[in-house]
């Protein structure tokens, strides 16, 4: 069984100058977990949740940031709540960049005419959970493991 068989050829994409926020938008919007990033139709890279995710994670040199817990939100004078405001807006300004600065740039693909076995062994052996097809350099689909799973599972039948 051969990748085309098994892939989604009609593939969600967001643009390299599209907003982190817009990118995160779709991933939700169509229950999926990463997508290619094209620049016009070229492959670009590829965004998931977990470089969205990954926003949130407080940066080495700023885990002394102090955020309250809702209790201390209410016992302290708002006065004193600046840090909290400066954190909210920069939470809220990071999905405003676009989503080529979280983007995975090196991205492996795929060819619709290789077999799932292929596409098996490259998902286990990057670590990567979808796969950008590509024929005669055109993004032409999308496989992800649980594709490869049904493939298998399908002609065991």
């Amino acid at each position: 069984m051969n990748v085309r068989e098994i892939m989604h050829d009609r593939v969600i994409t967001c643009q390299i100058d599209d907003t982190i926020r817009t990118a995160a938008s779709a991933l939700k919007l169509h229950n999926i977990s990463g997508m290619p990033v094209m620049d016009g139709d070229r492959l670009a890279g590829i965004v998931t949740e977990s470089d969205v995710l990954r926003l949130l994670e407080i940066p080495e040199h700023d885990q002394n940031l102090w955020l309250p817990s809702p209790l201390e939100i209410i016992e302290i004078p708002l006065r004193e709540l600046i840090g909290w405001e400066d954190a909210k807006k920069a939470l809220e300004d990071v999905g405003g960049k676009p989503v080529h600065t979280i983007t995975t740039k090196h991205v492996h693909t795929i060819s619709p005419d290789d077999s799932i076995g292929d596409a098996s062994t490259l998902m286990v052996n990057h670590r990567i959970n979808r796969l950008p097809v590509i024929e005669d350099g055109v993004l032409v689909g999308i496989v992800t493991r649980g594709d490869v799973i049904r493939g298998v599972a399908g002609r065991q039948r």
